[in-house]
């Protein structure tokens, strides 16, 4: 694996656990009035989105049980769809997604 690879996995990696960090103790009805937190967790999958897309395609074949493509397109659509957050798909990515995708970039 290139280091440019492991690197972009550690980007990946430092933003799901500070998005998770930023909803802890949180609950979803939250996201309807805490503007902050919603910006801040979605500027944090951006990121791993922006990360991922910078993958090597050998990276991402050997590991193709990470769905890079999906990740790639939530960062796309946060970006350019901003006036259209989906909240609930929001929450479900920080709660359920991303602990998962943590626990498989680390095995990497």
């Amino acid at each position: 694996m290139q280091q440019s690879d492991l690197i972009r996995i550690k980007h990946m990696i430092d933003a799901a656990e500070e998005a998770i960090s930023f909803a802890k103790g949180k609950q979803r009805k939250d996201l309807n009035t805490e503007r902050m937190l919603v910006l801040s967790v979605i500027k944090e999958i951006e990121i791993i989105g922006e990360a991922a897309s910078k993958i090597s395609t050998e990276v991402k074949a050997e590991y193709s049980n990470i769905p890079w493509d999906e990740i790639t397109g939530m960062r796309n659509h946060l970006v350019h769809g901003y006036f259209d957050v989906d909240l609930d798909m929001l929450w479900n990515t920080i709660k359920q997604d991303l602990p998962l995708l943590i626990a498989n970039l680390k095995k990497m």
